[in-house]
């Protein structure tokens, strides 16, 4: 399987322009990073990542997942994280999981739901299997011969996905698919507060969204994301902020605003406590680092 992950690290670099590419072939990302950078804040979303080469460790919370070489990672999951490439170069290929594509292939294959059901949390890894390196290989190879994607992008994606519901992941897959499943039901509040973390939330309000209690709200959601529902929230405003403050003319008061906070002062604090470093320390530190990587 050597020559196999060696390929399709090949085929990721040949397509990528930068650390995270889009690409032509439908729910295909590529991954593809040659240098160190700094800890990276990114928001997760329902997605498998087959690792070519290289290896990630990625926080979320109190849970934390290093993929390698060969590993394969699924998230199901909407959820702030902090990736750390630990080991370079780094290549992957990133499926963003469309619920109804998979919904249609287990109506297709007509078998019955698993008996093993996963546990409550909303990620599963395993290594890659030859047969699911060889899929991804030419799905990604279809970015050679541009006008083969039409024809056979979903065709090899309905492969990919077959073959995963037979590996370990199956078992999430399948549960991806139950509309009013307690797993769905997390899925949905994350949504929500995605779309809405720059209000005022409760755990009440979100507990309402979710049709659960707040106590298996609050159970199952950290499960699934390795956060409170409201620290799920202020990561992601903390986030938000962090990505204006480095990316414009923003100031500290000015992010706190647009991300939620009634307090700058209360925003300063907790921005430094989740990066190290006061707001405007922390953004001219992201920009110096910018400015002296490689190939700036």
């Amino acid at each position: 399987m050597r020559e196999q992950l060696d390929q399709l690290a090949a085929a990721v670099v040949r397509h990528s322009d930068g650390l995270w590419s889009d690409s032509a072939v439908p729910r295909l990302t590529l991954v593809s990073l040659d240098g160190f950078v700094a800890p990276t804040d990114l928001l997760y979303e329902p997605m498998i990542c087959f690792t070519a080469d290289g290896s990630k460790r990625s926080i979320a919370g109190d849970l934390s997942w290093t993929i390698g070489r060969g590993d394969m990672f699924l998230n199901s999951v909407e959820m702030p994280v902090t990736a750390t490439f630990e080991q370079l170069p780094y290549r992957s290929a990133v499926l963003h999981l469309d619920g109804r594509v998979l919904a249609e292939l287990l109506l297709e294959l007509d078998g019955p739901d698993p008996r093993t059901f996963p546990g409550p949390g909303g990620q599963v890894s395993a290594p890659m299997t030859p047969e699911i390196v060889d899929a991804v290989n030419r799905w990604v190879r279809l970015l050679d011969t541009p006008d083969d994607i039409g024809p056979l992008a979903a065709r090899i994606e309905g492969e990919i996905l077959y073959r995963l519901l037979g590996s370990p992941l199956g078992p999430l897959l399948h549960q991806l698919t139950l509309a009013d499943s307690g797993a769905a039901r997390v899925r949905a509040a994350a949504r929500w507060i995605c779309a809405h973390y720059a209000e005022p939330l409760t755990v009440d309000t979100i507990a309402a969204v979710a049709h659960m209690s707040t106590a298996t709200l609050h159970r199952h959601f950290k499960a699934a994301t390795g956060m409170s529902p409201l620290r799920f929230q202020k990561h992601l405003r903390l986030q938000e902020a962090r990505r204006q403050l480095f990316s414009g003319d923003t100031t500290a008061a000015q992010a706190a605003e647009a991300v939620g906070y009634a307090s700058a002062t209360q925003f300063s604090r907790e921005y430094r406590r989740a990066y190290g470093l006061p707001p405007a320390q922390d953004a001219a530190r992201l920009r110096g680092r910018l400015a002296n990587a490689p190939g700036a």
